[in-house]
């Protein structure tokens, strides 16, 4: 069986994790639910939130305590994230999806990491429910193919040259 206090404190570290991500995750809905991405996004949002509670009922059934300071500053954290510069005084930069988008896919491997973790420990501790375990790794990985593809189309959009500027900046260049 894992030591208490350290699934303790994984298990919180976790949870912060999956805050800020549900956070994030429902403000993408919000700034890009009109988008050719936002379906997409909208059943992200609604998956990532479902996932922390499920998590807060995994540390329920293993009597661990939610750490509020955590929960709290992860969340407070998400809020300040938004203050970053970006290159424009009053409205968001256009590279603001992409990054958010990076910053989900990053979270979306770190909870595929804690649910492979947590079925490790579930081969000899009769608490963890291995099914059900398996069920969010593997949607994990499924969250992490549709941001995957999400990212591709938004670094396609907003970073691809069109070909007539690129022509013609090479063409300037050389003349």
């Amino acid at each position: 069986m894992p030591a208490p206090r350290l699934l303790s404190v994984y298990l919180n570290d976790h949870l912060a994790g999956a805050t800020v991500g549900a956070e994030l995750g429902h403000r993408m809905v919000q700034e890009h639910g009109d988008t050719p991405y936002g379906d997409e996004l909208r059943h992200l949002a609604t998956e990532i939130a479902q996932d922390r509670r499920a998590l807060q009922r995994i540390m329920a059934e293993l009597d661990v305590p939610a750490r509020r300071y955590k929960v709290y500053g992860a969340w407070l954290g998400e809020k300040l994230g938004r203050a970053k510069p970006n290159g424009r005084l009053l409205r968001r930069s256009g590279l603001t999806l992409l990054v958010e988008l990076e910053a989900l896919r990053s979270g979306v491997a770190g909870k595929a990491l804690l649910w492979r973790a947590l079925l490790t420990v579930a081969a000899d501790d009769p608490r963890f429910d291995h099914d059900r375990l398996e069920e969010l790794r593997q949607r994990a990985d499924r969250q992490m193919q549709t941001l995957d593809s999400l990212h591709t189309r938004a670094a396609t959009g907003l970073l691809s040259a069109p070909e007539s500027q690129s022509s013609g900046s090479s063409a300037a260049r050389s003349g």
